[in-house]
């Protein structure tokens, strides 16, 4: 008799004693040499699920912007051109405008651009001569172009109007950003029913908001908005320049400013001292804003004859 016959012969003798033995360890049921893998109760296999991304979900720290709806039948009436719709006179002077403003952000004759060219601030001398008009004109006049994307910013931080012209909630956007390293600029960005047409909102309101606008972390997300996408033009909506301190930091920082100038509103010496103001900036022009007759062309740009 063999070790193993005798050692199942032993427990079956166990068994009728009483004692209880383990199914598996020898006798009726006991595995014989080689089976003991086969026989012997398997682990369950689990899978660990949720820390990767799901399949056709966005990968770990992607970032998706929200898309909102903008109520073109009541920009239309608001006096907004909107890509695809007939030519008109406002069309064309916006078309005007912003011709210049794409040759030095995308020169065409083989030379670089300079830093920071497609970051074009739009502001004023004053309040109430037209900034917010135009720079929402302006965004939808270039995200009719062929090979541009825009994204309009808000950053009149103080006395906010873009998001309310365009039929939007006020929420989250530019100084939350600046404010709070966990947020990416992608967060806060929405993305219009208009093509090519992005927009980031002021943000929730602060008392430092000049210092966040003279921070590095503005530097960085500025330089950040001019590089990530290659044929992206961002306008900023800013503060009028002579009664803030906020739109001269920033237009030091832009690759190129606009100023909105009200006929016969806005006197002379304003005119004057917001040029003085912006004078180290790279590219300024101007344009005529709330002109009662023909579109004007003066030694700083050009101008259009729509008023609002």
């Amino acid at each position: 008799m063999n070790i193993i016959e005798q050692a199942a012969r032993r427990l079956e003798e166990l068994r009728k004693a009483g004692v209880d033995v383990p199914w598996g360890a020898g006798g009726e049921g006991a595995a014989q040499p080689g089976e003991a893998a086969a026989k012997a109760p398997r682990k369950e296999r689990r899978t660990v699920r949720g820390r990767g991304p799901r399949e056709g979900a966005p990968a770990a720290g992607a970032r998706s912007s929200q898309s909102v709806e903008l109520d073109l039948d009541a920009l239309r009436q608001a006096g907004f051109v909107l890509p695809g719709d007939p030519r008109s006179e406002l069309a064309d002077e916006m078309r005007v405008v912003k011709r210049p403003l794409l040759r030095h952000a995308y020169p065409g004759d083989g030379s670089e651009a300079a830093p920071r060219s497609n970051l074009v601030l739009v502001t004023s001398a004053l309040p109430g001569e037209g900034k917010t008009f135009i720079s929402i004109n302006l965004a939808l006049s270039l995200a009719a172009e062929l090979d541009t994307t825009v994204l309009l910013v808000d950053a009149d931080v103080l006395r906010s109007s873009l998001i309310a012209r365009l039929g939007l909630t006020p929420g989250r956007g530019l100084l939350d950003v600046l404010q709070d390293p966990s947020i990416d600029v992608a967060d806060v960005m929405l993305k219009t029913n208009i093509p090519k047409l992005s927009v980031l909102p002021a943000g929730t309101p602060c008392v430092n908001s000049t210092e966040l606008l003279a921070s590095a972390a503005m530097d960085q997300l500025l330089d950040e908005l001019a590089t990530r996408y290659p044929d992206r033009v961002v306008v900023f909506d800013a503060p009028p320049l002579l009664p803030t301190t906020e739109c001269r930091v920033l237009a030091s920082r832009m690759g190129q400013v606009l100023m909105a100038v009200a006929a016969d509103q806005t006197p002379q010496s304003a005119v004057t001292q917001a040029f003085e103001a912006v004078e180290s900036c790279p590219v300024v022009m101007s344009v005529l804003n709330k002109c009662s007759g023909p579109a004007l062309v003066n030694s700083y740009g050009y101008g259009y004859g729509y008023g609002y």
